[in-house]
């Protein structure tokens, strides 16, 4: 016979009560009762029926999760943590393509299909500041990605000042110094690209150097054939780089072709760096030196903020408002594409 949740309260020694609340995951159990329950769990081999508890509680057992593209690498492989760590607390995911366009990101927000879930996680991209009120509907959202918008709800971020000047820093102690940017970001904006940059550039400073403006080269849409076509200006510019910073290992991945089709030796002549770790630059040739954002963090982290919301929130529906924005571990992956100069 399946273990049942009245078996494990009296494994616990608590009532039954107690352990809907820790599989839940509802706020205030204490740590030692919360782990004897575990514990008993483990050892009863319980399992939680997933939908039996969501039709007591009125509930979809479905969030929505909403990108800017699903084809572009680093979300797509988000994605995946993020269905991973749903899935762990028994829901489905739901996936909305924005195209990263404002008013499909209000759209998203307001519309009925919010009905068909029980919460949000949302990676914007075309909201602005003055949007903030937006988001504050009473409907469980989580926020991902760096755009401040000044609104109520939690938020988890990655270390892009951090990781930027740790690239930015490498390349510098490898004997580079005429480092060319790969990527853009919008003016007034402080998203991943802006804050990318102020990393790139505060490295710099830090080392008495300023940054050539003719080293930047834009590329508003973060592709493959943006950086290639970015990086092809660059060179037809005649500017002499020794190496290459992608704002996204997508760009990177583009210049590096370009480099090599011009004949450029990566890196004897010209080193590379990009930022996301995504699988591809495991597997480039040469493999891409790149900052690995901890995505399984982010997804457990946005995952477990959003339970907590529509857990708390399900009573009165309006939704718990989080702390500061969490902001998940980087490191730094140096690989073939950054060898010192002569090595």
């Amino acid at each position: 016979m399946s273990a049942t949740m009245r078996d494990v309260a009296r494994r616990a020694d608590v009532s039954v009560k107690t352990v809907s609340n820790v599989v839940n995951d509802f706020p205030h159990v204490r740590p030692a009762t919360r782990e004897r329950v575990l514990a008993a769990i483990a050892e009863l081999g319980y399992q939680m029926n997933f939908t039996a508890r969501n039709l007591s509680l009125g509930r979809t057992g479905m969030i929505t999760l909403a990108i800017p593209k699903l084809r572009l690498p680093y979300f797509a492989e988000l994605a995946d943590e993020v269905m991973g760590a749903a899935e762990a607390r028994g829901y489905t995911v739901l996936i909305e393509q924005t195209g990263g366009v404002r008013q499909r990101e209000i759209d998203l927000l307001a519309s009925e299909r919010r009905r068909m879930t029980d919460g949000l996680v949302l990676s914007p991209i075309g909201l602005r500041a003055g949007d903030g009120p937006r988001l504050e509907t009473g409907y469980p959202v989580v926020l991902l990605g760096e755009r401040s918008l000044d609104a109520r709800v939690d938020h988890v971020v990655m270390a892009n000042v951090a990781g930027a000047r740790a690239v930015a820093e490498h390349l510098l102690a490898a004997g580079r110094r005429r480092i060319g940017l790969v990527g853009s970001y919008e003016a007034g904006s402080e998203g991943a690209g802006y804050l990318r940059t102020r990393g790139f550039l505060e490295a710099l400073t830090a080392a008495g150097l300023e940054h050539d403006p003719a080293l930047t080269a834009p590329a508003e849409d973060w592709t493959l054939e943006a950086g290639a076509a970015a990086t092809r200006r660059l060179l037809d510019s005649g500017v002499q780089v020794d190496a290459l910073f992608g704002l996204n290992d997508v760009l990177a991945l583009g210049a590096m072709r370009v480099l090599f089709e011009r004949g450029l030796r990566v890196p004897d002549d010209v080193a590379v760096a990009g930022f996301d770790d995504i699988e591809e630059a495991r597997f480039s040739r040469p493999s891409l030196t790149t900052v690995r954002p901890d995505r399984a963090q982010i997804a457990r982290h946005a995952v477990s903020l959003l339970a907590e919301r529509i857990a708390v929130g399900s009573g009165d529906g309006v939704p718990p408002v989080g702390g500061p924005a969490f902001v998940a571990d980087y490191a730094l992956v140096v690989r073939e594409s950054s060898a010192p100069a002569g090595r």
